[in-house]
C-alpha cells in the first residue's frame, strides 16, 4: 500500500506554508499552556497518561515508557483512526487545493508520539505531515518574531475615550492593527476582565501576537498600529522586547470630552454584577483612597454609573498622564462628537495615519 511509508518531516518554514488541519497530538495540559493558533488538541495520552509515562522513562527507561504507551494507546486506535479520518475529510470539503491537502501533526519534540499518530494517519492515507522539532520549534521560531523590530504605531488617550473601536474601525479599511486586549481577552483596568471570557496563558498570549505580526510582515508600511498598554492585561504579560518597542514608537493621543467618556464607561461596564464592580473598586482601593473608594461604593450599590466612573476617573487619569510623560513623539486629536468610525477617517484624511 502507498500508505505504508514513514510519514513525511518538515521544518517550521515547510510546515506553516502548506494546507490542511494542524493537529496537535500533546496532553491537555500542554495544549492548555501553549499552542500554535489554531490547531486542534487530538490528544494521545491524557495528563496522567502522560505523566505516567514520563516517570516510566525516568525509572525504567526508554523501552519499558514505550511499551506503556502502546498499552495506553492501544484501546484509543479506534477513535483515534475515526477522528483523524473526520479532520481530513472535513478538511477536503472546505478545501479547493485537493491534492494538496495534509494532515499537519506535531507533538512536544516532534518525536515518538508524532510518529506514531503519523504512521496511523499513513497507513489509513491521509498524507500526513510531522513538524520537525516538534511545538519545541514553533515556539521559538514565534520568540524569535518577537524579538524582531516592527514598524509599530501607539493610539493613545485616557480611559473612556474609545480607542479599542477606532482601532476596530481602522482595521476594516485594511490598517494593520493588533487589539493586544481583545487577544488577552482584558480591558487592562482593575475592571478589564468583566463579562470577557477567560484569559489564555501568557504563553499562548504571545504565539498570538506572534501570528499577527507574522500576517502582516508584507502589509506594515503604514505601520502596525496598537492601543497605549501597560506591561501586563490581566495574567497576559506583553513580551518584554515588543513591548519595549511600543514604549518608543510614536503616538497618536485621542481626546474626548468628560461626559463622552463617562458615558462610554457606562455603556460598557453598568450592565455587570454590582458584586463584581465592588470587587473591582475594592482592588484599587489603596490608589483610590478611602474617601474616594467610599464614595465609588455608595454609587455602585446605588447605580449611579455616572458618579461612580467620576471617582474613578481621578485614578485612571493620573496613571496615564505619568505614563504620557514619557512619550516624546506625539500628534494630538480631539475627537469629541463624533463615532470611532468617522474619527478613523479623519486619522486617515489628516495623514495621521499614512
Amino acid at each position: 500500500m502507498s500508505g505504508m511509508g514513514k510519514s513525511t518531516v518538515f521544518t517550521i518554514e515547510q510546515f506553516r506554508n502548506l494546507n490542511g488541519p494542524l493537529i496537535d497530538i500533546r496532553s491537555p495540559k500542554e495544549f492548555n499552556q501553549g499552542h500554535w493558533p489554531g490547531a486542534i488538541n487530538l490528544p494521545l495520552f491524557t495528563n496522567n497518561e502522560r505523566a505516567a509515562v514520563g516517570i516510566a522513562y525516568k525509572k525504567n527507561g526508554r523501552l519499558q515508557a514505550i511499551r506503556l504507551g502502546l498499552q495506553l494507546v492501544n484501546p484509543k486506535l479506534k477513535g483515534l483512526k475515526e477522528a483523524l479520518i473526520g479532520l481530513s475529510k472535513e478538511s477536503l470539503a472546505k478545501s479547493k487545493k485537493i491534492n494538496k491537502n495534509h494532515l499537519k501533526i506535531y507533538c512536544w519534540r516532534g518525536g515518538m508520539r508524532s510518529a506514531s499518530v503519523g504512521w496511523l494517519a499513513n497507513i489509513l492515507e491521509l498524507n500526513p505531515i510531522i513538524l520537525s522539532g516538534g511545538y519545541k520549534s514553533y515556539r521559538r521560531w514565534a520568540l524569535q518574531q518577537l524579538e524582531k523590530d516592527w514598524p509599530l504605531r501607539i493610539i493613545g488617550g485616557q480611559t473612556g475615550t474609545g480607542k479599542t473601536d477606532i482601532l476596530i474601525a481602522l482595521s476594516k479599511r485594511n490598517i494593520p492593527v493588533i487589539d493586544l486586549e481583545g487577544l488577552a481577552n482584558h480591558r487592562g483596568s482593575s475592571f478589564g476582565a468583566l463579562g470577557l471570557p477567560e484569559q489564555p496563558s501568557t504563553e499562548y498570549y504571545e504565539n498570538l501576537i506572534a501570528e499577527k505580526l507574522e500576517s502582516f510582515k508584507h502589509n506594515c508600511s503604514r505601520g502596525i498600529w496598537l492601543e497605549g498598554e501597560s506591561s501586563n492585561l490581566g495574567c497576559c504579560r506583553i513580551p518584554h522586547n515588543f513591548y519595549n518597542q511600543m514604549k518608543t514608537a510614536p503616538v497618536i493621543e485621542i481626546t474626548r470630552s468628560i461626559n463622552e467618556r463617562i458615558n462610554q464607561l457606562v455603556k460598557v461596564y453598568a450592565n455587570h454584577k454590582q458584586e463584581d464592580l465592588e470587587q473591582a473598586t475594592l482592588r484599587i482601593s489603596r490608589r483610590l483612597g478611602p474617601q474616594r473608594t467610599t464614595k465609588a461604593l455608595e454609587a455602585i450599590k446605588e447605580k449611579r454609573w455616572s458618579e461612580a466612573c467620576i471617582e474613578m476617573l481621578d485614578y485612571y487619569d493620573r496613571c496615564y498622564e505619568y505614563e504620557l510623560k514619557k512619550v516624546s513623539k506625539r500628534n494630538i486629536i480631539d475627537v469629541t462628537g463624533i463615532s470611532p468610525v468617522t474619527a478613523a477617517e479623519r486619522l486617515l484624511q489628516q495623514g495621521l495615519i499614512c
